[in-house]
């Protein structure tokens, strides 16, 4: 089992910027890879960012690419969402989720493919 609680969500303006965080327990966080996921009311869970299990790959849905930013420390066991000129669109419940992955196999980016899940943060971006 791995337990995944984020934090980090809040009410900001246009243009403004939030980051988000994933505290990971009760596994060896290393061995997984870890991902963002978005839901806005009314429409599916939509993927955001996924990142591997070193850090060193890292993919984005094209609506958040060249404004948000997915990182992991993997001594604190937390994956981060740094989200920068935010915009009305990207108002949702965001979630962390995780997924044991072999060092080398490709990045998931569909939310059947994650096993674990956080419980979300709201994020609000008003116009």
């Amino acid at each position: 089992q791995v337990q995944l609680v984020e934090s980090g969500g809040g009410l900001v303006q246009a243009g403004g910027s939030l980051r988000l965080s994933c505290a990971a327990s009760g596994r060896t966080f290393s061995n997984y890879a870890m991902g963002w996921f978005r839901q806005a009311p009314g429409k599916e869970r939509e993927f955001v960012a996924a990142i591997s299990r070193s850090g060193g790959s890292t993919y984005y849905a094209d609506s958040v690419k060249g404004r948000f930013t997915i990182s992991r420390d993997n001594v604190k066991n937390t994956v981060y969402l740094q989200m920068n000129s935010l915009k009305p669109e990207d108002t949702g419940v965001y979630y962390c989720a995780a997924v044991p992955r072999r060092i080398g196999q490709a990045l998931a980016v569909a939310a059947r493919q994650y096993i674990y899940w956080g419980q979300g943060t709201q994020v609000t971006v008003s116009s």
